[in-house]
C-alpha cells in the first residue's frame, strides 16, 4: 500500500481540433507536466473532440472509440514510459447504440487500473449529453494505483455530494473532475460570475466534507462550431483543492496549462482526525436518501 506523498496535476487545454491532433497534443502537454514532477496527471472531458454535445447529431457518434483502442494504446504506452498515472476522458462505444462518457485510470507500467463511466448525465441547452450517453454502470470507485488511491467522477457529477461521498468512503484520497465547463456567452455578463463560483464551491465542499483534496480539469477557448449559434465560452479556472477546502492551485479562465500541487497524506489524516466527519455519520438515519423525492 502507497503511504508516500505524492504530486498530482491537471492539465488545461483548448481541444477545439480534429481527434488526431488533440491526441498529439495532450501526449506532449503530459510530457511537460511528467517534465515538472507530476506523477498523477489528469486531462480534461472528452479530451479528444471539440465538445460536441452542443447539438443533437447522429454524425457526433463516429467520434467514440471501442474499449483499449487508440486512447488506451496511446495513453498506456505513455504512462509506461514515463512511469506516472494518467486519466484519460474519453467517449466510449460499448456497442452498437450504447455509448459512455468514460475516463480511464491508466497505471504507471501502462496497465489499466480502473474505468469510470460517467454516472450523472445532464440535458441542458447545448449541454444536450442525454442523447450521447448511457448513464454509467459501474458505479462509484477508488482506484488504487502505484502512486495513490485515485477517485475519478466526470463533470456534471461534480454537483453530487452522494458521488463525492461514496468515492471517498472506499478509500479515495484525491477525487479529480475532467471537466468540460463554460458559460453560454449572452448570459456570461450576468450570470458567469455566479456560476463560475457555485462549481467551484460545490466541489471545495466536497473536499471539506470528506477529508479529500479535489483535482477540476477544464477546458478553455469559444468553441462554436454550429452555425447561427453564440457556442460555449469554456471557462477554464482548473483547480486544486486541500482537504480543507484551501486552494493550493489555480488555473487561468483562458490560458493552455499545468497546475500541480503535492498530496500530503499525513495532512490528511490530521484534517480527519480533527473533523471525524465520517466516524460521526448517522448511517442509521440515511435510508431515504436513496428515494427520488419524500412527498
Amino acid at each position: 500500500m502507497n503511504m508516500k506523498n505524492y504530486k498530482i496535476a491537471v492539465v488545461q487545454l483548448n481541444l477545439n481540433d480534429v481527434a488526431e491532433n488533440n491526441l498529439k497534443k495532450c501526449i506532449d502537454w503530459v510530457k511537460k507536466a511528467a517534465g515538472q514532477g507530476a506523477e498523477v496527471i489528469c486531462l480534461p472531458e472528452l479530451y479528444s473532440s471539440h465538445y460536441f454535445c452542443q447539438s443533437e447529431d447522429t454524425n457526433n457518434f463516429a467520434l467514440a472509440e471501442p474499449l483499449y483502442s487508440t486512447s488506451f494504446k496511446a495513453f498506456s504506452a505513455l504512462a509506461k514510459e514515463l512511469g506516472v498515472v494518467i486519466i484519460v476522458p474519453f467517449f466510449e462505444k460499448r456497442m452498437a447504440g450504447i455509448y459512455h462518457n468514460s475516463a480511464y485510470i491508466i497505471d504507471t507500467d501502462g496497465t489499466e487500473a480502473g474505468l469510470y463511466r460517467k454516472m450523472h448525465i445532464p440535458d441542458d441547452p447545448h449541454f444536450y449529453e442525454k442523447f450521447y450517453f448511457t448513464p454509467g454502470d459501474l458505479g462509484f470507485k477508488n482506484n488504487p494505483t502505484k502512486k495513490g488511491n485515485i477517485g475519478t467522477l466526470i463533470c456534471w457529477d461534480q454537483w453530487y455530494p452522494e458521488a463525492a461521498r461514496l468515492t471517498a468512503l472506499k478509500g479515495a484520497e484525491v477525487l479529480f473532475y475532467p471537466t468540460a465547463i463554460g458559460w453560454h456567452p449572452q448570459e456570461k455578463e450576468q450570470y458567469g460570475e455566479k456560476q463560475y463560483n457555485a462549481w467551484m464551491n460545490v466541489m471545495k465542499g466536497h473536499a471539506v466534507a470528506n477529508g479529500v483534496f479535489v483535482a477540476a480539469a477544464n477546458r478553455i477557448g469559444l468553441e462554436q462550431y454550429l452555425p447561427n449559434t453564440d457556442g460555449i465560452e469554456f471557462w477554464g479556472k482548473s483547480f486544486i483543492a486541500g482537504p480543507q477546502g484551501e486552494i493550493l492551485a489555480l488555473a487561468s479562465h483562458d490560458k493552455e496549462e499545468i497546475i500541480m500541487a503535492e498530496v500530503d497524506l499525513d495532512l490528511q489524516e490530521n484534517v480527519r482526525q480533527n473533523w471525524p466527519f465520517f466516524r460521526d455519520r448517522r448511517i442509521d438515519a440515511f435510508a431515504d436518501i436513496t428515494k427520488r423525492a419524500l412527498d
